[in-house]
């Protein structure tokens, strides 16, 4: 079956590979839809990100869905012809850190389309592949392919505004209105924070944000100070997600903040000064927040039953065979948000 496969930065290839018969606890899935990535983009564009680079060729892609061609003879609760969006996580349930129920930071985590280690792990971009039946969740009639493969990067929003802890009646700053901010936007408001106010340096993105809940959207390329007025009486947010990576959305965002404020970090921007005189005065909690686990299974079922609707953040939808295209459309932050392939 037809894969998209990356060999070197811009060097994106549509390649024959081989797909194995599914194990007596495995599914074989046709794949219908699949959503692009920011590190599907980092390894299209530049090869990697940080310290992680291709260093073999890799199928990309870990935001899919589909539907169910075959089960294996063990599996009883799935049939041929069930939809289904797909977790790319798989832990390996046995390492300490999965005994503890922190199955995102598992020692042996095998990660859809990730060169993190090596022979790296082939993704899910590909017409068929082969899964756990654990990694594979129904998905109702009223979802398109694309809002089911919306799953995983939801289910990023979820596991952030988790680490948040209780979200009812706060005031909320969310930074960078990427996919992921906009979803952790949609996440917060469905947790019931009573006031969101987003932030990013482009207007396309804004307007996605207001569109999936925010109260409030600032343009900060524009208006440098736009915050300012939320810094009176030492802040007024009691939580900020920071989504854009970006030492200065983060600095700035310190003196919104309330005491006591609550700083989920999500976006990755590599080395970061930061202020420990403001951290430590105004008391501050700053808490990563890494991949997710169980709320795949939360991010499917809120999906299920309109709960949180996804569709403002699908900006383009292409063939596989327009990948090229689909990766060049989906790196440009004035028209997209959420791009997404079809595989069939």
């Amino acid at each position: 079956m037809d894969a998209l496969v990356i060999h070197a930065p811009l060097d994106l290839r549509i390649e024959d590979v081989p797909t194995p018969e599914p194990g007596e606890h495995q599914l074989l899935v046709r794949v219908r839809a699949g959503g692009i990535c920011g590190s599907d983009l980092h390894y299209f564009n530049h090869g990697g990100f940080g310290t992680v680079r291709i260093r073999e060729p890799m199928v990309l892609g870990h935001e899919v869905s589909g539907v169910v061609e075959r089960t294996g003879q063990n599996v009883t609760d799935m049939a041929a012809g069930i939809r289904v969006a797909i977790s790319p996580s798989r832990p390996c349930g046995l390492c300490r850190y999965c005994q503890q129920g922190l199955q995102n930071h598992c020692l042996d985590m095998r990660y859809y389309g990730s060169a993190m280690r090596t022979p790296h792990v082939q993704g899910a971009f590909r017409q068929e592949i082969v899964v756990d039946r654990s990694q594979a969740h129904v998905v109702a009639d009223t979802l398109s392919d694309a809002e089911a493969a919306m799953a995983e990067p939801l289910s990023v929003a979820l596991h952030a505004v988790r680490r948040a802890g209780p979200m009812l009646g706060k005031n909320v700053l969310v930074t960078g209105c990427g996919p992921i901010g906009a979803l952790i936007v949609a996440a917060a408001r469905r947790a019931g924070a009573a006031k969101i106010v987003a932030t990013d340096v482009s207007s396309f993105p804004l307007e996605a944000a207001k569109k999936v809940g925010a109260d409030v959207a600032l343009n900060v390329a524009e208006s440098p100070d736009a915050l300012q007025p939320f810094a009176a009486d030492k802040g007024s947010f009691d939580v900020l997600f920071e989504a854009s990576g970006n030492a200065a959305a983060l600095r700035g965002a310190f003196d919104v903040l309330k005491p006591r404020g609550i700083v989920v970090q999500v976006g990755l921007g590599g080395e970061i000064s930061l202020p420990i005189n403001v951290i430590v005065a105004k008391e501050f909690d700053l808490r990563g927040a890494f991949r997710f686990h169980e709320e795949f299974a939360v991010a499917v079922e809120l999906l299920n039953k309109g709960l949180i609707d996804v569709k403002p953040l699908i900006t383009g939808i292409f063939h596989y065979k327009e990948s090229l295209r689909a990766f060049q459309t989906a790196g440009d932050r004035s028209q997209s948000m959420k791009v997404l392939m079809t595989f069939e």
